[in-house]
């Protein structure tokens, strides 16, 4: 079919899958544009709550232990101090910083985590189908999925085949997010295509529109190990294809860009883009999300700049 592929579902019915092709030049342009936003003062500030919200912290390293996860999670709970937030008590435009919305880890450390966030409303994600790289047996990668879940996995980050997309073998990667989000029952399901692996803009977008047609609830562009991670062109690509699945289907998908952002004002432009492409609908931690493990303490450093006027001592944070 022009402009796209034809998936077979399960019911043996077969669902055209959208791909306009993307003008890259233009894409590129769009997205520099909203680098260069301005924005001032009280509503920056708030701007800086709004991405503390919808931060998911992350640890998924080899060297994870119990201990860091539980640190991880007292991190997620109380961003700051209590002499940080009575510091900045005394300033008329401080208000408590927010919790965020998420900590993801390995499906080995989603009990500690679940325990660690008992009685307070921040999810467990955890990734799963052998994040990274998904090079394993289907059924080892389901049972992935059904581990996590079994321990109490709010939210789970699977990868997609990226070895069957670049071959051209779609059905098999509609088919495997398909079963992903049968294991996965009431827990939601992010998808993560790794666009730094797609090679091009038109794949990503391809793989954007088998992800949401398979039943993905957000879709997210990397793993945090593949370079390059998250960019604006990208992003820009994967929200384009949320709108135009919404506008056709009325079904509201999720966005995670993961990876690579590191500072407030790289979030701030990302807030923007949201903003102006899909309306403020999707800045919520419901269908909004940064992937990130640095993130957080440069916000907060922004925070602390934007109340007093001064910038923060390095170590007023703790490490993640």
């Amino acid at each position: 079919m022009q402009n796209g592929i034809s998936i077979q579902k399960h019911d043996g019915v077969h669902v055209p899958i959208l791909a306009e092709p993307i003008d890259e030049v233009m894409l590129g342009e769009r997205a520099l544009s909203f680098t260069r936003r301005s924005i001032k003062k009280q509503s920056k500030l708030a701007a800086i709550y709004k991405c503390i919200e919808m931060i998911d912290l992350t640890t998924l390293e080899g060297a994870d232990t119990i201990g860091k996860v539980r640190q991880l999670c007292s991190k997620a709970r109380f961003p700051v101090t209590a002499e940080f937030s009575e510091e900045l008590s005394h300033y008329k435009n401080f208000k408590a910083v927010p919790t965020v919305a998420a900590v993801c880890v390995y499906p080995a450390m989603v009990a500690t985590a679940k325990e660690a966030l008992a009685g307070t409303k921040i999810r467990v994600a955890s990734v799963a189908t052998a994040f990274p790289a998904g090079q394993i047996l289907l059924e080892t990668r389901l049972r992935d999925v059904r581990d996590a879940v079994s321990a109490g996995a709010d939210e789970i980050d699977m990868v997609i085949n990226r070895g069957a997309f670049l071959t051209g073998d779609y059905q098999t990667v509609y088919d495997e997010i398909v079963q992903v989000k049968e294991v996965c029952g009431d827990t939601h399901l992010k998808v993560i295509l790794e666009t730094g692996e797609l090679a091009t803009c038109d794949n990503v977008r391809l793989a954007s529109e088998i992800a949401m047609q398979a039943g993905a609830d957000f879709i997210k562009t990397s793993t945090g190990k593949v370079s390059p991670a998250a960019t604006m062109p990208v992003t820009l690509i994967m929200l384009q294809a949320i709108l135009d699945f919404y506008e056709r289907t009325g079904k509201i998908i999720g966005m995670k860009p993961a990876g690579g952002i590191r500072n407030a004002k790289q979030a701030i432009h990302y807030l923007c883009m949201v903003n102006e492409v899909m309306g403020p609908r999707w800045l919520t931690p419901e269908l909004f999300r940064f992937g990130a493990s640095s993130l957080l303490n440069d916000l907060l450093k922004q925070v602390y700049k934007q109340i007093t006027g001064r910038y923060a001592y390095e170590k007023s944070f703790s490490l993640d």
